[in-house]
């Protein structure tokens, strides 16, 4: 029987407890075995801001699920370098994984723009995706606005799940720390620790970049 694997990509610049609870959220909500959070070398649909390197933004996941076994920290992306396509990574993992089933996690915004992603029928074909709707948040989604051959929109939206409300970005996190402001319970306490003992995302630049 094959695992079943979330995988929750994204800079990761910090990781933050939003990130977390839509990984506890979708593996309670979609049975997966475990899911991995994986920090991307260079993303290739964000201005990269002030993104730090990415043995620090691994680090700092490591950290985070250091304490629960259902989620894990994955280095495939970084490993990889240069630009991280999600077809690419997928093709990779499967390669890498063949015993497991692979379920990619994003968010509505993600799936709006899911039309212009790298060889996407090919990646569509890769995985199970899993798409999280933020409450009172993200506007309901029609067929036709995801720009896809059939049958790929009435399963994308089918693949729907509610996610936990939860103000808090990443963007908020380094902007915070920028004016010296606390972050405790914005993120968990050893990740708290590492940004400052590192020096993280103390510049006027940390305000600015990309939203997540």
């Amino acid at each position: 029987m094959q695992k079943k694997i979330g995988i929750l990509g994204g800079t990761f610049n910090p990781v933050h407890i939003g990130h977390l609870l839509v990984a506890q959220t979708v593996r309670e909500a979609c049975g997966l075995d475990q899911v991995l959070l994986m920090p991307c070398h260079t993303p290739p649909h964000k201005a990269c801001g002030e993104l730090v390197p990415a043995a620090d933004r691994l680090a700092m996941v490591r950290l985070a699920v250091a304490d629960d076994p259902a989620l894990e920290a994955c280095t495939l992306e970084i490993e990889r370098g240069g630009v991280s396509y999600a077809v690419d990574t997928l093709t990779a993992f499967r390669a890498r994984h063949p015993a497991c089933e692979p379920h990619f996690i994003i968010g509505m915004d993600s799936l709006r723009e899911l039309h212009l992603w790298r060889r996407v029928e090919e990646l569509l074909r890769l995985c199970t995706f899993i798409v999280v709707e933020r409450p009172g948040i993200d506007r309901p989604v029609s067929p036709g606005e995801l720009r896809l051959p059939e049958p790929w929109p009435e399963r994308l939206l089918a693949g729907m799940i509610r996610g936990r409300l939860c103000d808090v970005s990443s963007r908020e996190i380094r902007r915070r720390v920028a004016e010296n402001r606390p972050i405790r319970y914005l993120v968990t306490p050893a990740v708290e620790q590492y940004i400052l003992r590192q020096g993280l995302y103390s510049g006027p630049a940390a305000a600015q970049g990309e939203r997540h």
